[in-house]
Protein backbone atom coordinates (compact mmCIF):
# COMPACT_ATOMS: atom_id res chain seq x y z
CA UNK A 1 0.00 0.00 0.00
CA UNK A 2 1.26 3.62 -0.49
CA UNK A 3 1.29 6.19 2.05
CA UNK A 4 -1.27 8.20 0.34
CA UNK A 5 -3.94 5.84 1.40
CA UNK A 6 -5.67 7.62 3.91
CA UNK A 7 -8.79 8.18 5.32
CA UNK A 8 -10.39 11.33 3.69
CA UNK A 9 -10.01 10.14 0.30
CA UNK A 10 -13.30 10.30 -1.64
CA UNK A 11 -14.34 9.48 -5.47
CA UNK A 12 -17.58 9.88 -7.41
CA UNK A 13 -18.73 8.16 -9.86
CA UNK A 14 -22.03 8.82 -12.28
CA UNK A 15 -23.90 6.59 -14.43
CA UNK A 16 -27.41 6.20 -15.61
CA UNK A 17 -29.55 3.36 -14.29
CA UNK A 18 -29.51 1.29 -17.56
CA UNK A 19 -31.71 -2.28 -18.23
CA UNK A 20 -29.57 -4.26 -16.97
CA UNK A 21 -29.18 -2.44 -13.63
CA UNK A 22 -32.62 -2.53 -12.64
CA UNK A 23 -35.33 -5.07 -11.42
CA UNK A 24 -37.85 -6.82 -13.96
CA UNK A 25 -40.33 -8.84 -11.52
CA UNK A 26 -42.62 -5.69 -11.28
CA UNK A 27 -43.12 -5.01 -15.11
CA UNK A 28 -41.92 -2.53 -17.65
CA UNK A 29 -43.70 0.71 -15.18
CA UNK A 30 -41.76 -0.46 -12.30
CA UNK A 31 -38.01 -1.15 -13.69
CA UNK A 32 -35.56 0.12 -10.70
CA UNK A 33 -32.41 0.72 -9.73
CA UNK A 34 -31.81 -3.27 -8.21
CA UNK A 35 -30.08 -3.35 -4.77
CA UNK A 36 -27.85 -6.05 -5.60
CA UNK A 37 -26.56 -3.91 -8.26
CA UNK A 38 -26.43 -0.75 -6.41
CA UNK A 39 -24.06 -3.29 -4.08
CA UNK A 40 -21.96 -3.82 -6.99
CA UNK A 41 -21.78 -0.22 -8.04
CA UNK A 42 -20.72 0.71 -4.80
CA UNK A 43 -17.96 -2.88 -4.51
CA UNK A 44 -16.73 -1.12 -8.12
CA UNK A 45 -16.34 2.82 -7.04
CA UNK A 46 -14.50 1.72 -3.79
CA UNK A 47 -12.19 -1.06 -5.43
CA UNK A 48 -11.24 1.56 -7.87
CA UNK A 49 -10.52 3.74 -5.42
CA UNK A 50 -7.92 2.29 -3.66
CA UNK A 51 -6.42 0.91 -6.59
CA UNK A 52 -5.17 4.29 -6.96
CA UNK A 53 -3.26 3.59 -3.58
CA UNK A 54 -2.16 0.14 -3.73
CA UNK A 55 1.15 -1.11 -4.83
CA UNK A 56 1.67 -3.61 -8.37
CA UNK A 57 0.36 -6.85 -7.02
CA UNK A 58 -2.26 -5.74 -4.25
CA UNK A 59 -5.72 -5.71 -4.83
CA UNK A 60 -8.75 -5.29 -2.22
CA UNK A 61 -11.97 -7.82 -1.24
CA UNK A 62 -14.78 -6.74 0.10
CA UNK A 63 -15.42 -8.08 3.40
CA UNK A 64 -18.70 -6.13 4.66
CA UNK A 65 -21.69 -3.85 3.27
CA UNK A 66 -24.63 -2.19 5.43
CA UNK A 67 -26.50 0.26 3.05
CA UNK A 68 -29.74 1.62 3.15
CA UNK A 69 -31.06 1.71 0.13
CA UNK A 70 -33.82 4.67 0.63
CA UNK A 71 -35.01 5.84 -3.10
CA UNK A 72 -36.09 4.16 -5.80
CA UNK A 73 -33.88 5.20 -9.23
CA UNK A 74 -35.81 4.90 -12.27
CA UNK A 75 -34.68 3.08 -15.36
CA UNK A 76 -32.64 5.64 -17.16
CA UNK A 77 -31.86 8.33 -14.26
CA UNK A 78 -28.55 9.77 -13.39
CA UNK A 79 -27.47 8.58 -10.03
CA UNK A 80 -23.81 9.55 -8.26
CA UNK A 81 -22.10 7.73 -5.88
CA UNK A 82 -19.36 9.06 -3.36
CA UNK A 83 -17.53 6.94 -1.47
CA UNK A 84 -15.17 8.62 1.16
CA UNK A 85 -12.46 6.33 3.22
CA UNK A 86 -13.26 6.37 6.92
CA UNK A 87 -10.19 4.84 8.14
CA UNK A 88 -7.47 2.37 7.22
CA UNK A 89 -6.22 0.12 9.70
CA UNK A 90 -3.59 -2.16 8.46
CA UNK A 91 -5.20 -3.64 5.26
CA UNK A 92 -8.55 -3.24 6.66
CA UNK A 93 -10.46 -0.18 4.87
CA UNK A 94 -13.71 1.55 5.68
CA UNK A 95 -15.94 3.37 3.70
CA UNK A 96 -18.92 5.68 3.49
CA UNK A 97 -21.21 5.68 0.97
CA UNK A 98 -23.14 8.21 -0.09
CA UNK A 99 -25.58 8.10 -3.45
CA UNK A 100 -28.68 10.24 -5.18
CA UNK A 101 -30.21 10.20 -8.14
CA UNK A 102 -31.44 13.66 -10.04
CA UNK A 103 -34.45 13.79 -7.66
CA UNK A 104 -33.32 12.89 -3.99
CA UNK A 105 -30.94 10.62 -1.83
CA UNK A 106 -30.99 6.84 -3.00
CA UNK A 107 -28.26 4.99 -0.84
CA UNK A 108 -26.62 5.80 2.48
CA UNK A 109 -24.34 3.10 4.16
CA UNK A 110 -20.59 1.57 5.30
CA UNK A 111 -18.57 -0.87 3.12
CA UNK A 112 -15.73 -2.91 4.52
CA UNK A 113 -12.66 -3.47 2.40
CA UNK A 114 -9.32 -5.55 2.71
CA UNK A 115 -6.30 -4.85 0.96
CA UNK A 116 -4.82 -8.75 -0.04
CA UNK A 117 -1.37 -9.80 -2.18
CA UNK A 118 -2.67 -11.03 -5.44
CA UNK A 119 -0.28 -13.93 -5.77
CA UNK A 120 -1.29 -14.73 -2.44
CA UNK A 121 -4.72 -15.05 -2.45
CA UNK A 122 -4.23 -17.05 -5.54
CA UNK A 123 -2.25 -19.66 -3.51
CA UNK A 124 -4.65 -20.05 -0.97
CA UNK A 125 -7.84 -20.09 -3.01
CA UNK A 126 -5.43 -23.07 -5.21
CA UNK A 127 -4.85 -24.58 -1.91
CA UNK A 128 -8.58 -24.33 -0.66
CA UNK A 129 -10.09 -25.78 -4.14
CA UNK A 130 -7.64 -28.70 -3.90
CA UNK A 131 -9.14 -29.41 -0.22
CA UNK A 132 -13.05 -28.86 -1.83
CA UNK A 133 -11.88 -31.30 -4.71
CA UNK A 134 -10.59 -34.16 -2.03
CA UNK A 135 -13.43 -33.88 0.01
CA UNK A 136 -15.85 -34.33 -3.07
CA UNK A 137 -17.63 -31.10 -3.35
Amino acid sequence: MKPTLQAGLESTVSFEVSRDRTIDFMGEAARVYATPMLVRDIEVACRELLLQHLDAGEDSVGTRVAIDHIGASLLGMPVTLTVRIASVEGRAVAFEIEGRDSVEPIVRGQHARFVVDVAKTAQRLAAKAQKAQQAGA
